[in-house]
């Protein structure tokens, strides 16, 4: 009996609006007859990311496309890793014969190192490798000291914080996304000067082992044979990548990211200009951090789809409404603290729906 090599895995990671999931619609669409399957770690109650994935070209039908992305929706996945990541390895690892690739992408709040540390589980070190653990970085971001593209106002929060006497913790987890890369992407390098980009350079290196590559990007587009096919074996040298939340996953239940909630709205149809003035509105007075979703405009016969990245949003629509399907609204809101009752209030005031 033959024995299958082993299958490799490339796990994506990197901040909300770093572009995570642009880079991995590039490689799907450059897969050029490769079999890959896809998990998307979405954080929130709706697969926003996973209707993105399933979009893009990729030479299957709708249902094969279906059964390729894995959407694990219960937040981090060092949070869920045993009760959901496990049974869809373990289905994946069953299928491994038909497969080339996989693909992972982490919440933009996820910690990659108890991700990577999973693959040496024995029923998945047996038959998987981490390929390599790629951070996506929003180059312009960090040279504007953020690590992350949220609203200014979020980190002063965060940095005014009287109950946090070490550095933001936006920060650190930027730190420990690199701590555990074996590739770095500057993404949207296009979007800042040289000299800045230059600096940002300097910067990340100072938290990579000399041996981590880093390379610039703009909109994730990336050569494929530069992203995959590593053979890192990530998961034979994480445990001596220190992380500064090693001790969240040592019998201490805490973590910095609990205070991020994600609340689902369903509205009717909307007037775009009037929907994209009450998003900003709202993201201006509660500091959201995060909007994904699609919405059904009058008298278009095509899906918008939103996402929202502070105040700047990016829309275009997507694909034509299924003649059975109901022509909602449904937007994915991602902040702190969030009163969900009294956004979707503000939202419906906003819209007179």
């Amino acid at each position: 009996m033959k024995t299958l090599a082993k299958l490799p895995v490339t796990i994506v990671t990197g901040f909300l609006g770093s572009g995570k999931t642009t880079l991995l619609r590039h490689m799907l669409d450059n897969a050029q007859g490769r079999r890959i399957a896809v998990i998307v770690n979405e954080f929130g109650e709706l697969g926003i990311d996973g209707e993105i994935l399933k979009q893009c070209s990729i030479g299957c039908t709708e249902e094969e496309a279906n059964g390729r992305v894995y959407e694990l929706a219960n937040g981090c996945l060092c949070c869920t890793v045993q009760e959901e990541f496990f049974p869809v390895m373990r289905e994946l690892v069953a299928r491994r014969g038909d497969l080339d690739h996989i693909l992972i992408e982490t919440s933009g709040l996820a910690l990659p190192k108890p991700l990577v540390q999973a693959f040496q589980w024995p029923e998945i070190r047996s038959a998987c490798t981490v390929d390599a653990v790629i951070t996506v970085v929003d180059s312009p971001a960090v040279a504007a000291g953020t690590f992350a593209a949220f609203p200014d106002q979020v980190d002063a929060q965060r940095k005014l914080d009287p109950n946090l006497d070490h550095e933001s913790p936006l920060h650190e987890l930027f730190a420990d996304q690199l701590a555990s890369a074996d590739l770095v992407i500057l993404n949207k390098a296009d979007l800042i000067s040289p000299e800045d980009l230059a600096r940002v350079r300097l910067e990340v290196a100072e938290e990579l082992p000399p041996a981590v590559k880093i390379i610039e990007a703009s909109s994730g587009r990336v050569p494929l044979d530069v992203l995959i096919g590593l053979g890192a074996g990530s998961e034979e040298h994480i445990d001596g990548r220190h992380s500064h939340h090693d001790h969240h996953h040592e019998g201490e239940d805490d973590h910095d990211h609990d205070a991020f909630d994600s609340i689902s709205i369903d509205l009717p149809q909307a007037d775009e200009a009037l929907l994209l003035d009450a998003l900003t509105e709202l993201v201006v007075q509660h500091g959201i951090l995060r909007v994904k979703g699609f919405a059904a405009i009058p008298n278009k016969p095509m899906r918008l789809l939103i996402q929202g990245v502070g105040t700047r949003f990016d829309k275009h629509f997507d694909r034509a409404w299924g003649a059975d399907e109901a022509r909602i609204t449904r937007l994915v809101l991602i902040g702190q603290d969030l009163d969900a009752v009294g956004l979707e209030a503000q939202l419906r005031a906003a819209l007179s729906v």
